[in-house]
């Protein structure tokens, strides 16, 4: 692979910003990545910025979803009970009651499932 900027010179790395091949004259070290020399240095560092943030952020997920999974869970079952304990007198609005309770129920476990995929 020959750099871009120098075709007759070869390659060291790629630029992270815009993937062109770069030459020692034309490579510029920014914070362990390549960019185009006077160029994409700030698109880099901004890049680089924004995946540390990401990382940072994806190790919360985790526990984002464990606390919806204690909420749906503890409504769910809140709902499902006066559903079942509202039955003899509320006839079909009574089941309407216990649905939510289910379906809550089973966002709790969608929500505790996917939390374990962070941890």
């Amino acid at each position: 692979m020959n750099c871009y900027y120098h075709p007759n010179q070869s390659a060291v790395g790629i630029c992270k910003h815009c993937q062109r091949g770069l030459c020692i004259a034309c490579a510029v070290d920014v914070d362990g990545s390549l960019s185009c020399k006077d160029r994409h240095e700030e698109q880099v560092r901004a890049l680089d910025s924004l995946t540390a943030r990401n990382l940072l952020q994806a190790k919360r997920v985790g526990s984002v979803y464990s606390r919806n999974a204690i909420f749906y869970f503890l409504v769910g079952i809140l709902f499902a009970w006066f559903g079942l304990y509202q039955f003899r007198f509320l006839g079909l609005q009574a089941i309407f009651l216990l649905f939510i309770g289910v379906f809550l129920l089973y966002a709790a476990i969608a929500n505790f499932l996917e939390s374990r995929k962070y941890k």
